[in-house]
């Protein structure tokens, strides 16, 4: 019986059975952190917020939302450390739309392919945005 592997999405063609076994595991563990949707994300839209110790470990810890490299900071680290519970917290709908198509060329690529495959709407701002 011919033996045919699996793609877990792109990029794995060329990965060995163990590399695209760690990968789709890597890209399971953001896709169970996703919200139903994103009218869940109720977030802030302006003002300062401070991220706990789990999200900012390694840096900031307060940012502005009114700075826009601060604001981009925020969800570049809630994206890729955020747990289900601080996603709809700390990230609000309308500006993670609005900052998409800048946004998704400083998460990893593994964060940005979840997120365009589970909300169509970020994909299709892409597009637009292009």
């Amino acid at each position: 019986m011919a033996s045919h592997p699996q793609h877990t999405g792109p990029g794995t063609r060329n990965l060995s059975g163990a590399d695209a076994e760690d990968l789709a595991l890597y890209r399971e563990k953001f896709r169970l952190r996703l919200p139903e949707s994103l009218d869940e994300l109720h977030g802030p839209a302006q003002g300062v917020v401070e991220l706990p110790l789990h999200l900012a470990w390694s840096g900031m810890t307060s940012y502005d939302l009114g700075n826009p490299r601060q604001r981009m900071g925020l969800y570049r680290t809630v994206l890729h450390e955020g747990l289900h519970d601080d996603l709809p917290r700390y990230l609000n709908q309308d500006l993670l739309l609005q900052l998409w198509p800048v946004l998704r060329t400083l998460v990893g690529r593994t964060v940005r392919t979840v997120w365009e495959t589970a909300f169509t709407e970020l994909a299709c701002r892409t597009r637009a945005a292009a």
